[in-house]
């Protein structure tokens, strides 16, 4: 029998050990060859070279993490201690990585609001993400949902937006029903792709996994276990709105997406997305993230003429 004795340095005792010691139980639980206890700043440990080996990688894993981020979940903990190899460490350490991509590309909140976006959902069932295009409102949240799948805290994703059209008319366009929406479409099949492998995302849609559809086609739904994704929310209708947002069920994930100054409804038409901003911007359980044009996360260009529009639209109000 070989004996550690480790020190617990340059970070709190009891943020290591956890709330009655749950932190702490869970690592002797991974570790059932070992005899572990802890006092103060010393964790102490018998069994095997080679446990103890392993042992103390994980604790020099948990304590640096603990001092970059001065706290730790029990889920950063138990992934800590299950990490297999260098790319799952980076996984777990760099907080602002969302999913791995195709080829490891990585996924992640790239400006300060869009870090807003991802904490606000970590923490609210429900979030509006308002602001201009090309701030990354819908690829992250894309990224989040699939995140949700991955860990299972949810069954499915559902990605829906208005089938509204902006200057040309749905009715030419050639094909079937699908066929006619799939364009409306695109932007959430693009992220899909560019997250989940081509066969395992076309199983996921055909087993309903993962939905993509028209607004239309939530009427009626109750929407439980499912991370949903309102994209181009600004084209909603007041009773659109309103019934995407009743279709909420239990252990559900909503993100609202839209832009204010892109309503492409027909003149006179209030926007859903507008008005269910004013209507519910107390409701506490509720969170509400407003992107700006710094956020463009597109060719530095967007973000120029984003704020000359922005400008031009000011000086007609004005007049």
């Amino acid at each position: 029998m070989f004996e550690l004795k480790y020190e617990i340095e340059g970070i709190d005792a009891k943020t290591f050990y956890g709330v009655n010691n749950q932190y702490f139980n869970l690592l002797k639980s991974k570790f059932p060859t070992l005899k572990i206890t802890g006092r103060d700043h010393f964790v102490f440990a018998l069994g095997t070279q080679e446990i103890l080996d392993i042992l103390k990688i994980k604790l020099d894993d948990v304590v640096s993490f603990i001092s970059s981020n001065n706290s730790i979940t029990l889920k950063d903990f138990d992934n800590i201690l299950n990490l297999k190899d260098d790319a799952e460490k980076q996984m777990v350490f760099d907080q602002d990585i969302i999913v791995k991509g195709i080829g490891g590309k990585i996924i992640k909140a790239k400006t300060t609001n869009l870090k807003k976006l991802v904490k606000a959902c970590d923490t609210k069932d429900m979030v509006f993400a308002i602001g201009p295009a090309g701030t990354g409102k819908t690829y992250t949240s894309v990224a989040l949902a699939v995140r949700a799948l991955r860990d299972k805290e949810v069954k499915r994703i559902i990605l829906t937006r208005p089938a509204v059209e902006a200057g040309e008319s749905l009715g030419f366009l050639p094909g079937d029903l699908k066929e006619k929406l799939d364009p409306y479409l695109q932007p959430l099949y693009d992220a899909l792709r560019d997250m989940i492998p081509h066969e395992k995302l076309e199983g996921y849609i055909e087993k309903r996994v993962i939905e993509v559809a028209p607004l239309a086609f939530m009427r009626g739904r109750t929407l439980d276990e499912a991370f949903v994704i309102l994209d181009e929310a600004q084209n909603t209708t007041h009773s659109q709105m309103k019934m995407f947002l009743t279709r909420m069920g239990m252990n559900a994930k909503f993100i609202i997406n839209g832009d204010p100054s892109q309503v492409d409804l027909p003149m006179r038409q209030k926007s859903g997305l507008k008005e269910s901003m004013r209507i519910l911007e107390e409701v506490n359980e509720i969170g509400f993230v407003f992107l700006t044009e710094e956020d463009v996360v597109r060719h530095p260009i967007v973000r120029k003429i984003i704020n000359a529009y922005g400008k031009e639209e000011k000086r007609q109000r004005e007049e």
